[in-house]
């Protein structure tokens, strides 16, 4: 190569390398941005791969329109600062504090918000503290349009609770809740309408029978005055054990207030009559309508527990529902109950879903209804997100870590991740089950546990935070009760599995359970991944808390390198949820 030749060589890789560079700044450093919706929650869940090649990469700031309480425009807040957070407890905007996530919340959806549209822009900030530069041009900045769901569409009702007494925006809410009367208002916020799903579900009845099949009724606030003022006949099956009388007292209330004592039949074979449903039966015992889901019909299921309820105007899956419930009737013994169980039902077709159910127990040698969900993780093409109260089935635990194992985007939150080596038999499925997720949880925070935070964890500048309720029991706690596994959310073909059952051995082979499967409805998959999400870093904040003094953002692109580095959890899940990996 002669001396010009390379000189001119030279030259061309210095344009290249000014063309690669000014690329970067405009056509390919273009953000990419999917939103998950539920009822009260918009989550946004971008990518901008240019990212990794800016060293004053600093976050992002996004802008909803119509903004808050009447403004035109407002930028989504960030609770911290490059200084922490403000001494008064506010908000950063976040075109000041950029946030430094992949994925975030616009929490501020009020009820009247449901069906509304609402605009997002996602901005890439980049410089330096005290001089940030917005990249806001539509070549680099990107754009969506997001319809916030009602809380019922196409004949399935939703209900999410917020299930967050360890949280900044119920601190501020309820300074005190010592009063039957702020008891009540912080148990509503917590319940975010649940607290409503079972009364309105009733007063669609109009008289009609309603039927079902109850694990603990307890709820003196909404549910046992609904049901002692319905119109018309209510036949329930309930729990009662020799070790479990919960329910006795509500049954009797409404044995008092009038009730036909003889429509309400005990349950005492099962292991636990572990169902919470309800079923809407019109003329000609015709079954009309089903709701179900993991929360349980008391104050605690309704609020602080984690939970999800569903109501489908589904007459053939009501019809299923309804014949569980009066096979329940006759207190039939547990063998009875796993024989009389034949697989997962047909397809129903609820609105823009498919829907199948089981009823649990199985026989002691089969596992029909865990199998399926362990093939559906084990054919993820993306993600697995696991959410559940106490996950023991260790065939279940090693297929979801296999999928991360894999590459795969894998999350998971449970109640509580054991803060040392369990003690007891390692052939036992929960004690194996707890050794495994305490060895995950120590390799990485893919799974998180809500047991591990305390209030003396908050973070330094915030609020104190409560973890227990008044006059609550730290050892039976609970603030994870959800049991749902939901696979390829982001997809176009999504899986969610829920219902009652914990993913245990006595869920599939001791108690009255109910499973569903809804395919081909990425609207409620999205639901799940949002809410999920939502919790899932509620909580990880908060175990990591005790390890930080105080919150900060970061001065440079040191935050984002986990979000590029592959193999790591924020790395899969950023790309995942975006939809970059394809």
């Amino acid at each position: 190569m002669t001396t010009k030749q390379a000189a001119a060589s030279a030259i061309k890789k210095v344009k290249a390398n000014k063309a690669k560079a000014n690329k970067a700044e405009s056509g390919d450093a273009k953000v990419v941005v999917k939103a998950y919706t539920s009822p009260t929650l918009v989550l946004l869940a971008y990518d901008w791969p240019a990212g990794d090649d800016h060293e004053d990469f600093l976050g992002f700031a996004i802008e909803r329109t119509p903004g808050f309480d009447g403004q035109a425009k407002s930028w989504l807040p960030n609770r911290i600062g490059f200084q922490g957070p403000k001494p008064d407890h506010s908000d950063f905007p976040s075109n000041e504090a950029p946030i430094q996530k992949f994925y975030w919340w616009d929490a501020r959806i009020d009820t009247k918000d449901r069906g509304h549209s609402f605009n997002y822009r996602i901005v890439p900030v980049t410089g330096k503290p005290g001089a940030l530069k917005l990249l806001d041009s539509s070549e680099i900045a990107a754009a969506i349009d997001v319809q916030v769901p009602l809380t019922e569409e196409q004949g399935i009702t939703t209900h999410f609770n917020r299930a967050v007494v360890s949280s900044q925006a119920f601190s501020k809410q309820f300074p005190e809740i010592k009063t039957a009367a702020q008891q009540k208002a912080a148990r509503a916020w917590l319940g975010n309408g649940m607290e409503q799903a079972v009364p309105q579900f009733l007063d669609r009845g109009a008289g009609k029978d309603i039927e079902g099949a109850i694990y603990h009724l307890t709820d003196q606030t909404w549910i046992i005055p609904a049901l002692k003022n319905y119109g018309g006949p209510i036949s329930l099956a309930y729990n009662h054990t020799s070790k479990d009388h919960a329910s006795d007292d509500a049954i009797q209330q409404l044995e008092d207030s009038g009730r036909q004592a003889d429509l309400f039949a005990a349950r005492t074979h099962a292991s636990i009559m572990h169902n919470k449903f309800l079923v809407r039966v019109g003329a000609a015992d015709h079954a009309e309508a089903v709701l179900a889901g993991s929360a349980n019909f008391t104050s605690e299921g309704l609020s602080a527990q984690a939970n999800v309820l569903h109501a489908f105007e589904s007459p053939m899956l009501a019809k299923l529902y309804l014949d569980r419930k009066r096979l329940l009737d006759g207190d039939p013994g547990l063998s009875e109950t796993q024989k009389d169980q034949e697989g997962w039902s047909d397809e129903v077709v609820v609105g823009d879903a498919t829907i199948r159910v089981f009823f649990p127990p199985e026989g002691n040698k089969t596992r029909v209804s865990i199998d399926t969900i362990i093939d559906a993780i084990k054919a993820a093409k993306h993600s697995v997100l696991l959410c559940a109260f106490d996950p023991t089935d260790m065939n279940l635990l090693n297929a979801i870590f296999e999928a991360s194992d894999a590459g795969k985007m894998m999350l998971a939150l449970i109640n509580r991740v054991p803060s040392k080596d369990p003690t007891g038999d390692p052939s036992r499925g929960d004690v194996a089950a707890k050794i495994a997720i305490l060895d995950r949880a120590q390799k990485s925070d893919e799974i998180v546990g809500f047991g591990a935070f305390s209030s003396k964890d908050t973070p330094t500048d915030f609020m104190p935070e409560r973890v227990l309720w008044p006059g609550e029991d730290p050892k039976i706690m609970v603030r994870v009760h959800h049991k749902f596994v939901v696979i390829d959310a982001e997809g176009d073909n999504p899986v969610v599995f829920t219902g009652s059952a914990n993913f245990s051995g006595n869920s599939l082979h001791h108690n009255d359970e109910n499973l569903l499967e809804i395919t081909k409805c990425p609207r409620i998959a999205g639901m799940y991944m949002a809410e999920f999400l939502r919790l899932y870093e509620h909580y990880r904040a908060r175990v990591k808390s005790e390890d930080i003094k105080t919150f900060k953002l970061t001065p440079d692109y040191a935050w984002s390198r986990k979000y590029f580095t592959k193999g790591l959890p924020e790395t899969k899940a950023r790309i995942a949820m975006a939809g970059t990996n394809t």
